[in-house]
């Protein structure tokens, strides 16, 4: 609601506080209230009109109980109660009128949902624990901030290279190290492994999202979200593999704007094909870190990628990150002669490190946290520094230009003298193939 926020107060709201018009329906709420860890003795009689006349001089609950039975003009008394009730309460109201006009004016002026009576325990209990999982749902970027929101796209050049991976410890990187509220959005409906990588269950959120993209508001999502941790968020699925998702991106298009209102940080696990199915998606993506390894498919398959975004989001800031190196011994490629073939350097350079990949997949922990003391990992600290680094200042400078003094796409060597795809691709030096 939509009272002014009184600091002095909010330190003592209580969790559960009802109003409500007769005994039989505060006999129906106080077991249910008992069951949720409430205290029953705060349900009191007396309806909206108490409510507002209470709450008026005592800090609003988190959970508001009215009762509306009473009440001869409901729309009316509950922008009275509006007046009173503090930021952040989430309010139940509950009523005789069998209206769908009714409710959803009622839900338009800011009630979580409308009860009609008689009330029965399995209605109370839904009801309540809806209103409990949306008040620990993660909330909105305070207004007076002026932090900008950033949103970072990692995308893999094949699969298996650990995009993934990187997504979900950039996320909480940013979210435990730097303080920032974030949203994972992991938009492999099928295989996705955001979720799973924290060790949460994902949810039907993103595909209740791309199904009926009209319901997508604020309020779709802070319930279709899956927390993480205080700032930490996903939206993930696991939809079934013989359940093709039909659709013209508008739902991933609508998801992106209401997380930006929502969030200071929107980490993006996109697959590759996403930009040539939904290309639209990365117009407001400020980031995006091509994720690759130092194999031949990789790099023609970077080239590709770097050359839509060229010519399809020349905005975007791109970073280029080797996952997974070897030794040079071992490398089926040079980090010379990729970054050769691709026109570009590669911005950071991320070992492979099998133990700790395993520990972080036992332990149910992303790739960052499980090896956080593991100094080899230094690298994805300083790319998760340089994008809040990024939101602060709104720089649009390449990674490339501003940590090693190069223009992006800065030509190296024979790759400077352009030519095809496969002329790039055969001038690389394959252990095995010929000199």
């Amino acid at each position: 609601m939509n009272a002014p926020f009184n600091p002095a107060r909010s330190s003592h709201r209580e969790p559960f506080v009802a109003f409500v018009c007769d005994e039989s329906t505060a006999d129906a709420i106080r077991p249910i209230v008992a069951e949720m860890g409430w205290a029953p003795d705060k349900v009191h009689r007396g309806g909206l009109r108490n409510a507002v006349q209470t709450l008026s001089v005592s800090a609003s609950p988190n959970i508001l109980f009215v009762d509306l039975s009473e009440s001869g003009d409901p729309l009316n008394d509950i922008n009275a109660l509006a007046e009173v009730c503090e930021p952040g309460t989430v309010v139940l109201a509950s009523g005789q009128v069998n209206d769908v006009r009714l409710y959803r004016e009622l839900l338009a002026s800011g009630i979580h949902d409308y009860l009609l009576k008689p009330l029965n325990a399995d209605m109370l209990r839904d009801c309540f624990a809806h209103a409990q999982a949306v008040l620990n749902a993660p909330k909105a970027v305070d207004p007076g901030s002026e932090r900008a929101h950033c949103a970072t796209a990692v995308i893999g050049t094949r699969g298996g290279c650990g995009a993934s991976t990187i997504a979900t410890s950039l996320a909480w990187m940013i979210s435990e190290k730097h303080s920032r509220t974030t949203a994972l959005l992991d938009l492999d409906v099928h295989f996705g492994t955001g979720a799973l990588a924290l060790d949460l269950e994902p949810g039907r959120g993103l595909t209740d999202a791309i199904e009926n993209p009209s319901r997508i508001d604020g309020l779709f999502i802070e319930r279709a979200m899956v927390r993480a941790s205080e700032r930490l968020a996903v939206l993930s699925a696991e939809a079934p593999i013989n359940s093709p998702m039909m659709t013209d991106g508008t739902a991933f298009y609508q998801l992106q704007e209401e997380i930006r209102g929502a969030f200071e940080t929107t980490i993006i696990d996109l697959p590759r094909n996403m930009l040539v199915n939904h290309p639209h998606l990365i117009a407001d993506v400020q980031v995006a870190v091509i994720v690759t390894e130092l194999t031949l498919a990789a790099a023609r398959d970077a080239i590709r990628i770097l050359s839509w975004f060229k010519s399809n989001a020349p905005q975007t800031r791109l970073i280029v990150v080797a996952n997974k190196t070897h030794p040079a011994a071992m490398l089926e490629i040079s980090r010379k002669d990729f970054e050769g073939s691709i026109e570009r350097r590669i911005d950071y350079v991320l070992p492979y490190d099998q133990k700790v990949a395993a520990q972080a997949a036992k332990i149910g922990k992303t790739f960052a946290e499980a090896g956080k003391n593991n100094k080899a990992l230094g690298p994805l600290a300083e790319l998760a520094q340089q994008l809040c680094v990024l939101a602060d200042t709104g720089d649009a400078a390449p990674a490339a230009a501003k940590s090693k003094g190069a223009k992006p796409g800065t030509p190296r060597g024979e790759a400077a003298k352009g030519g095809s795809l496969l002329s790039k691709l055969g001038k690389l030096k394959l252990p095995g193939r010929g000199k």
